[in-house]
This record gives C-alpha cells, sequence and structure tokens, in this order.
C-alpha cells in the first residue's frame, strides 16, 4: 500500500491593501521575494470581492530593472489578470508603501512604470503619508500615441453608436488609454451598459478606459467635474486617476472648462488635476490610504 504524500504547505504571501479615493489595489513586496508564479491569476483570485481579498486589481512594487533611473518598479494587473501600464491611484499608494516600507528615502521618488518613469512627491501629516503629487507627463493625443483608429494626427474625436445613442467621444492617453464622453447627469448615465462596450470596441486596439463626465459649478473659483470611470478589466471603479487626468484633458480641448485646473469628483472623493499648458506634463494631487495588511495563505 502506498503512503498518501503528506500535502505541501501553503507558500504565505504577505500583502498590503491600499486605496486611493476608493480605488483599491492589492500590493505584494517584490523585495519580500514572495511572489506567486503565476501572477495574472494571483491577480484574479485575491481581486475577486466574494472569495479573495477584493479589489480593483494587483499592485507589485520592486527593485528597478538594470538601466533604468529610478527608485522603484511598479507592476499591475486588472482585476481580470491583463495588465495595465499605470494607474494614477496606484502609483500614489505604491509610493507610501515603499516608504511606510523603508524602500525609498526622501520626499520625491521616481517610479518605474508601464507607461514610463514618473515622479512622485509624498505628502506628510507629521511622519505618516498621507498622499502624494504625481507629474502624469504629457498627454499623449495623436491615434498612435493613445492607441486609438481614427485619421489625422490631432486629438481624435470619434462617434460611437451603443444602440440608439450615439457618444461622442474623446481619446486621451495617459500611458493607458481613455476615451472620454460628456454627459448631462453623470448619476443616470448608463455606465455599466456603455461602458463595457466602448472598452472593447473595434476603435481601440487596446480595448480602453471609459469616463463619464459632467460640468459642475465652480467651487472656490476651481472648475469641478464630475466622473464615473469604467475602468478596462475591472468595470466600474470608485476612481480613476489617470481617467481624472484624461478628463481634465478632454475638458480643456473641448472648451467645457477655461482654466488649465480642475477638481475631479469621483464616485469615492475628490483629486486635483492641472494641465499647465498644451506642451506640460499633467499634475495630479490626491490621497493614499492603507486599509490594512495581512498574509494570503497561498
Amino acid at each position: 500500500m502506498v503512503e498518501p504524500r503528506a500535502p505541501r504547505p501553503a507558500r504565505r504571501i504577505p500583502f498590503t491593501k491600499l486605496h486611493g479615493c476608493g480605488n483599491d489595489y492589492v500590493y505584494l513586496d517584490a523585495w519580500d521575494g514572495a511572489l506567486p508564479a503565476d501572477l495574472p491569476g494571483f491577480a484574479r483570485t485575491v481581486s475577486n470581492r466574494h472569495t479573495g481579498i477584493g479589489s480593483d486589481g494587483l499592485i507589485v512594487i520592486g527593485p528597478t530593472p538594470a538601466g533604468i533611473k529610478a527608485d522603484l518598479r511598479m507592476d499591475m494587473w486588472n482585476a481580470d489578470g491583463t495588465v495595465s501600464e499605470m494607474c494614477g491611484n496606484g502609483i500614489r499608494c505604491a509610493a507610501k508603501l515603499a516608504a511606510d516600507h523603508g524602500r525609498v528615502r526622501g520626499e520625491s521618488i521616481r517610479i518605474a512604470t508601464g507607461a514610463g518613469v514618473l515622479t512622485v512627491d509624498l505628502q506628510r501629516n507629521g511622519r505618516e503619508v498621507i498622499g502624494a503629487s504625481v507629474s502624469m507627463g504629457v498627454p499623449r493625443l495623436t491615434p498612435d500615441q493613445v492607441p486609438v483608429v481614427a485619421t489625422g494626427k490631432g486629438p481624435a474625436k470619434i462617434a460611437i453608436k451603443i444602440g440608439t445613442t450615439t457618444y461622442s467621444v474623446l481619446a486621451v492617453g495617459m500611458g493607458n488609454p481613455h476615451a472620454v464622453t460628456f454627459v448631462k447627469d453623470v448619476e443616470k448615465a448608463a455606465v455599466e451598459v456603455v461602458g463595457p462596450q466602448i472598452e472593447t470596441h473595434e476603435k481601440f486596439p487596446k480595448r480602453t478606459n471609459v469616463e463619464f463626465v459632467a460640468r459642475l459649478p465652480d467651487e472656490g473659483g476651481i472648475a469641478v467635474l464630475r466622473q464615473r470611470t469604467w475602468e478596462r478589466g475591472a468595470g466600474e471603479t470608485q476612481a480613476c486617476g489617470t481617467g481624472a487626468c484624461a478628463a481634465t484633458v478632454a475638458a480643456i480641448l473641448a472648451g467645457h472648462i477655461t482654466t488649465r485646473e480642475a477638481i475631479v469628483r469621483l464616485n469615492g472623493g475628490d483629486l486635483r488635476i492641472s494641465w499647465p499648458a498644451d506642451d506640460a506634463e499633467v499634475r495630479m494631487t490626491g490621497p493614499a490610504v492603507m486599509v490594512y495588511s495581512g498574509v494570503w495563505p497561498g
């Protein structure tokens, strides 16, 4: 009789959950060396809000590859296991986690992402990191940069018909693709119906995030935009930092706001976005909050 083998002990994986305006991610610290072999599968498992930790995706921070001048590397997977180039809320939280874990020194951090190396300036309350301001890069507005299938070399404005309604969409690249459409009432927008159809539309070869945006009255002399986002690979999320940047850029280009700065009101809170000039980098400022740390049983 063959004796049954004892089960292998589960590989315990330390993790931290953080959020920016409710846009939440599970984070792994690669310096700990406890990474699962199948990161896309792990992203799907832990992101499940019924059987996992619950998140909009997975982000791994770790050492920077040779030849790249940055303090750390950030890699991310959406909740469905697909790779994403960047996340505005995610990068603020990545900077907080790196500072909290003592992986970086100083108040200005350079983080390598799939969208390039971005600079993050920490914001503190005493010693605690509570948020950050991020130089998000110059918006990518030509069709090949977004990418989107469109003619011309300038910002791509396209019409997409969903059912009996035609949506006017402005395509903006913020290291990842965005489709911004302006609506009268964001709260009544059919985000869960229209969002996935625009996300997977043939005009967007790498799929796209979709922003539904409305202009609200100014507050303290600052323009206010209300935004809901259907995120590529995650569904509607509480916030999208790159989406808030794309929405502000689109609002300026379309003439919805006359200043170069806006408060973007998301389901989970506000972000402050500025775009000083057409050839300037977009600046995003917002919170970074730790939810809890734990150990995944493997």
